[in-house]
């Protein structure tokens, strides 16, 4: 099951899609352009079902195949939305709103399932049905959240669901993916250090808050290296600091300090969390000063079912020579996590090529990774559901 030749021949339609798409960017749920243009292309392909505003702005297409005596469902999912950056490509066809940009490939997801869906409805070469997803707020947002929660797997009977993501530094045509955790949970944390403010030339009658701080941020680095299994995987990073003040001469009252914690493990989740909020209050109250921790959870770890990490294999290797199968773990969060939490399935890297990294403005989707990308969403359904 190499490339399949219809994608040669869509390509550049679907090409032109993306490259809309590209230059309308919309950031987290107000994607109603693009959702819009996406559900009239769902109907114009035929689809046997499109519903509007799953998860606030998602769009859901049905197709059924053949038969659908099986009864098996299959859910294939993109995302849709863009990033709050100033696109530095200088394409014809770039961002044509100020600040915003796809800098992470969605407008390129969004086209490669558009080009599947395109194709399945046609051919209808299977017995099942497959529901192709496509899903708002994935930077940041919790989209994939708010579509389960809005009913995504029950409403449809979806049983397995399948994700992609274009991968910038390996080749165009080949693929990647690992069974368990392949990208991981992504928390926030802030720390508020209370001290007592006053003159910087009277140090000694204050409590300094960006002392205290500096000392927590230092002590906050021996958590990963000192608490955590050397073998498991685990970030912390202290992202920004504020104060109450702004001048030279002031020792301010209250520091705030923003970060992330990141893990490959819901166990090393928990120690990050523990671990966080005691040195914080500890090295606080060494000093005399407070520390008040507020620890969010984020997007979990998203893990690779294995039964379903190797059908997506099996697929991806009929498509190209090139798969790697035990690919590194990425430290980056994903909301394809909570599709993957309610119901088995696997998520992938498809090839961009050499390009910068996604998140840079000056990166591009590559539009020579359709034909395998969307060779890849067909040919799950094709696999899963093989027509009689």
């Amino acid at each position: 099951m190499p490339v399949k030749n219809r994608f040669a021949e869509l390509l550049p339609e679907i090409t032109e899609w993306r490259q809309d798409f590209h230059r309308h960017p919309e950031l987290l749920y107000d994607v109603h352009r693009t959702a819009g243009r996406v559900a009239e292309l769902l109907r114009d392909f035929g689809c046997d079902e499109v519903v509007e505003g799953i998860g606030q702005t998602g769009v859901v297409g049905v197709i059924k195949g053949k038969s659908d005596s099986k009864g098996r469902v299959i859910g294939l999912r993109a995302d849709m939305d863009a990033l709050p950056i100033t696109e530095q490509t200088g394409l014809d066809y770039a961002s044509e709103t100020k600040g915003k940009m796809h800098a992470c490939g969605h407008d390129g997801h969004t086209a490669m399932l558009l080009g599947a869906a395109k194709y399945l409805a046609e051919t209808r070469n299977f017995d099942g049905t497959a529901i192709v997803i496509f899903q708002p707020a994935e930077e940041g947002g919790a989209g994939g959240d708010a579509m389960i929660r809005d009913g995504l797997a029950d409403r449809w009977g979806v049983q397995e669901f399948y994700g992609m993501h274009n991968m910038p530094g390996i080749p165009v045509g080949s693929f990647a993916i690992r069974e368990g955790g392949i990208m991981a949970a992504a928390d926030q944390w802030d720390i508020t250090v209370t001290g007592k403010g006053g003159h910087a030339a009277k140090p000694h009658e204050c409590i300094d808050t960006v002392v205290v701080a500096s000392q927590i941020i230092i002590a906050l680095q021996s958590i990963v290296s000192r608490n955590i299994d050397p073998l498991k995987n685990a970030v912390v990073s202290a992202c920004v600091v504020e104060t109450d003040s702004t001048a030279h001469n002031v020792i301010p009252q209250v520091v705030k300090i923003k970060g992330t914690a990141r893990s490959l493990d819901p166990g090393v989740q928990d120690q990050l969390e523990e671990g966080i909020e005691r040195v914080a209050k500890n090295v606080a109250a060494a000093f005399g000063a407070k520390a008040d921790v507020n620890y969010e959870r984020g997007y979990p770890v998203t893990v690779n079912h294995p039964d379903e990490t190797g059908h997506a294999v099996a697929v991806a290797r009929g498509i190209s020579p090139d798969v790697d199968t035990d690919v590194a773990p990425m430290m980056g969060g994903e909301d394809f996590s909570f599709m993957l939490n309610t119901r088995p399935g696997a998520y992938i890297f498809v090839g961009n090529g050499d390009t910068a990294m996604v998140h840079h403005p000056a990166y591009n989707f590559s539009d020579e990774a359709i034909p395998f990308g969307s060779s890849w969403y067909a040919g799950m359904v094709e696999a899963r559901m093989p027509a009689a």
